[in-house]
């Protein structure tokens, strides 16, 4: 199976940058579609982004597109979530995710983190 393992998350002021990393280890990792979802407080676990096996191919959702890219590192095993302009409603925690295939929703992944919490203030 897989493992992945987020870091990066902290407390940032509105208008302001983080970066986010997720290591994987276990299965090949090169293999997996890659991804972050995101569960503010009171509301849903929602898609964020993707990326597909060579990183050539990407999907946003329409809240964060313009402002969130997402790159992955297959020989360092690494998947980024660069985060930009950071809005309050961007408050939530952050989880990276794996699945055989694309996804836009959980029930397309295999595999989850445990998350890293990323707060906005205004």
């Amino acid at each position: 199976q897989v493992q992945l393992v987020e870091s990066g998350g902290g407390l940032v002021q509105a208008g302001g940058s983080l970066r986010l990393s997720c290591a994987a280890s276990g299965r090949t990792f090169s293999r997996y579609v890659m991804g972050w979802f995101r569960q503010a407080p009171g509301k849903e676990r929602e898609f964020v982004t993707t990326i597909s096996w060579s990183g050539s191919s990407t999907s946003y959702a329409d809240s964060v597109k313009g402002r969130f890219t997402i790159s992955r590192d297959n020989t360092k095993n690494t998947l980024y979530l660069q985060m930009n302009s950071l809005k309050p409603d961007d408050t939530a925690v952050y989880y990276c995710a794996a699945g055989r295939s694309w996804y836009i929703s959980g029930e397309g992944v295999d595999y989850w983190g445990k998350g890293t919490l990323v707060t906005v203030s205004s």
